[in-house]
């Protein structure tokens, strides 16, 4: 539900489970230092620059444009670096909740660069790879037996665009401003994902935010469930002998799947779960190999 949101919701939500697992620092990638972020975090707190901000927006401009205006073009850079974004969302959070945030910087190549320098490559080389099915062994710790593109879901995803309706678009999170007619128009017109990606894309609309919007619509997230707080804590993998750290979290676990499903009280709880369910279905069937079982698969225990 998280993985497809804003860069804010994705980080408040991922310090709330830090801090409920009692964590006291947070590492991220970021290209500038963690003193050039909380400066800039700081900035964007201030009253004065929000509502000039606000203002700038209000009168038709788009958010950076908006954003250099009122913090300077030098800060608006680092602000818009790939990485920055969502490093700065992290501090915030961290703030919220007493966590130390600890920015571990980018380095040899940028973000989406199409090289690999001094033996790192950047995540969207490394995808282009393992799609192309060139080897990559060198630049990973280790390497994916059965990797997952879109591509091996598209029928499913354009199914589901060709058949939802325009009321239940407007409920999907992040749709806004009649998007909801552009996405239905152009699922109509077109039979591949990446025409429909570049008819709906706009200036307001980044090709990200498109994508993001598109796998929502496919596993119907709505606006009213990621609005929702993380309401649990699903334990996938934990180190032997460390057991003892899950009896102070602050949300409900999930580690025998079944029965701790069932003791979930909020229906969101409920339905987050289920949402995850349905992207667990799909990757099962972008894997092409044996499906995993989710109510059956046990928590990894590293030795």
């Amino acid at each position: 539900v998280y993985a497809m949101a804003s860069a804010q919701t994705f980080a408040q939500n991922g310090v709330r489970i830090a801090a409920a697992m009692n964590c006291d620092k947070l590492c991220f990638g970021a290209e500038n230092s963690i003193n050039d972020l909380n400066e800039i975090v700081e900035l964007l707190e201030n009253k004065r620059i929000n509502d000039k901000i606000h203002a700038a927006m209000k009168s038709g401009e788009y958010y950076p444009k908006a954003l250099s205006a009122a913090v300077g073009t030098h800060h608006a850079a680092v602000i818009n670096q790939p990485n920055n974004i969502l490093a700065l969302e992290y501090i915030k959070a961290c703030k919220k909740h007493g966590i130390m945030p600890i920015a571990i910087r980018r380095k040899c190549v940028n973000h989406d660069e199409d090289v690999i320098r001094d033996g790192i490559a950047s995540a969207s080389k490394l995808r282009e790879m393992i799609e192309n099915g060139e080897p990559y062994d060198t630049l990973t710790p280790m390497t994916i037996p059965h990797p997952c593109t879109i591509q091996s879901i598209e029928p499913a995803i354009l199914y589901r665009l060709k058949t939802i309706t325009s009321e239940e678009l407007r409920r999907i999170a992040d749709v806004s401003e009649g998007l909801e007619y552009r996405i239905i128009e152009a699922a109509k017109q077109y039979n591949s994902l990446s025409e429909i990606f570049n008819t709906i894309k706009t200036k307001r609309y980044t090709m990200a935010r498109i994508r993001r919007i598109i796998l929502s619509a496919f596993l119907n997230i709505t606006t009213e469930l990621q609005s929702t707080p993380v309401p649990y804590l699903r334990i996938l993998g934990i180190r032997s002998g460390w057991e003892e750290l899950l009896k102070g979290a602050g949300l409900p676990l999930i580690v025998k799947v079944k029965a701790d499903y069932e003791h979930l009280s909020q229906i969101s709880a409920k339905e987050i779960f289920h949402v995850d369910l349905r992207a667990a279905e799909a990757m099962n069937i972008a894997r092409k190999a044996e499906p995993i079982n989710e109510f059956s698969q046990g928590v990894i225990k590293v030795s």
